[in-house]
């Protein structure tokens, strides 16, 4: 029903900074909540950030200060400015798109890897 589709990954060094972005097809207006999952090798998927149809942000800790989660509406697409990046930042990051109505239900993406590394 919703399809989300992540870009903007790569290879950075530490203190550098990246831009995801996510485009949303689909029945996008049934998106509450859009969003950032990270996960690294051998670690457990983690948020990072969220956005929601009013505009509430929220951020994991370890990156508050550092990232922004914003929109364009206009374009269905949400996006994850990363500055000051460090080695620890290193994963693969999913996009997220949360149904409310008429049931609960995310929708993923199938991820983008950003390695931070000199």
């Amino acid at each position: 029903q919703v399809q989300l589709v992540e870009s903007g990954g790569g290879l950075v060094q530490p203190g550098g900074s990246l831009r995801l972005s996510c485009a949303a097809s689909g029945s996008i207006s049934s998106i509450y909540r859009m969003g950032w999952y990270r996960q690294a090798p051998g670690k457990q998927r983690e948020l990072v950030a969220t956005i929601t149809k009013g505009g509430s942000t929220n951020y994991a800790d370890s990156v508050k200060g550092r990232f922004t989660i914003s929109r364009d509406n206009a374009k269905n697409t949400v996006y994850l400015q990363m500055n000051s990046l460090k080695p620890e930042d290193m994963a693969v990051y999913y996009c997220n798109a949360r149904q409310v109505l008429p049931g609960t239900y995310d929708y993923w993406g199938q991820g983008t890897q950003v390695t931070v590394s000199s």
